[in-house]
């Protein structure tokens, strides 16, 4: 089994940055993915960024991020970072921390966490 922790979320003004974290714990062959999602009210999950763990897949940013926002990640702690910066209130929303594992080489199982409140108010 899978778990993910999250934090970091919380309450920001315009132009201000938050930064998230979230650690995977479990078993696994290796890991595809890992990064971020969020969803608004009323509106559909949608994709932030996501870090390639393994060498022939690539990072991922939403169109919406334009260089506002990076991840990291750190391989040992099986960690990610979401830095935000310049925040608007288009970016408000909770945001789950997702993760693309293969438990046996064949197959793939994706995993989310309890997603965290990101405000952006003034």
């Amino acid at each position: 089994q899978v778990q993910l922790l999250e934090s970091g979320g919380g309450l920001v003004q315009p132009g201000g940055s938050l930064r998230l974290s979230c650690t995977a714990s479990g078993t696994w062959y290796d890991i595809n993915v890992m990064g971020w999602y969020r969803q608004a009210p009323g509106a559909q999950r949608e994709l932030v960024a996501v870090a390639a763990f393994r060498s022939d897949l690539v990072d991922k940013y939403g169109d919406f991020v334009k260089g506002r926002f990076t991840i990291s990640k750190d391989n040992a702690k099986t960690a990610v970072y979401l830095q935000m910066d310049n925040l608007e209130f288009d970016d408000t929303a909770v945001y789950y921390c997702y993760i693309d594992v293969r438990p046996e080489r064949w197959r793939a199982q994706e995993h989310w966490g309890q997603g965290t409140q990101v405000t952006v108010s003034s």
